[in-house]
């Protein structure tokens, strides 16, 4: 691929494969969720992948695209629980950049697949905590009752 300017909210085709077990794979479009920083220096990106299986279960990693709204051939997920780094190698044709307000709800939903935002979770112990973040500064507060 020719030296292509690569932005956070980027949709590329990208070749996945090979994949392991339950691992998205081929070529299939993926969302750039890596700052502009590291999209600029460094030699891989951090994605996550898309899909058109709109069956899958509705999770809270899922970001839903329309795709006459987005630019893309069908209606597809973005799987937020598939997130991965890839070697710029991989990226193919840039499709389209994804508008503010879907880049919110990917910002969510990726916040709740790597923990930083949750609702009250049991854990394994039965435990329960909560961990709230507040958009305006992003601080957390956790719900200290829960015995330890």
């Amino acid at each position: 691929m020719a030296k292509v300017e690569i932005k956070r909210g980027d949709i590329f085709y990208a070749d996945l494969s090979p994949v392991i077990g339950s691992e998205q794979g081929g070529m299939r479009p993926v969302v750039i969720v890596q700052n502009d920083i590291g999209n600029h220096y460094s030699p891989t990106v951090i994605v996550a992948a898309i899909t058109a299986r709109i069956q899958k279960p509705k999770m809270p990693t899922h970001v839903g695209i329309n795709s006459e709204y987005v630019g893309i051939e069908k209606d597809s997920v973005i799987l937020l629980e598939q997130v991965r780094t890839i070697d710029k190698q991989r990226l193919r044709d840039k499709v389209t950049h994804l508008d503010d307000e879907t880049m919110r709800r990917v910002d969510h939903a990726l916040q709740v697949s790597v923990g930083l935002l949750s609702q009250t979770n049991k854990h394994n112990n039965g435990d329960r905590r909560t961990v709230h973040t507040k958009s305006s500064n992003q601080s957390k507060k956790v719900d200290k009752s829960a015995k330890k």
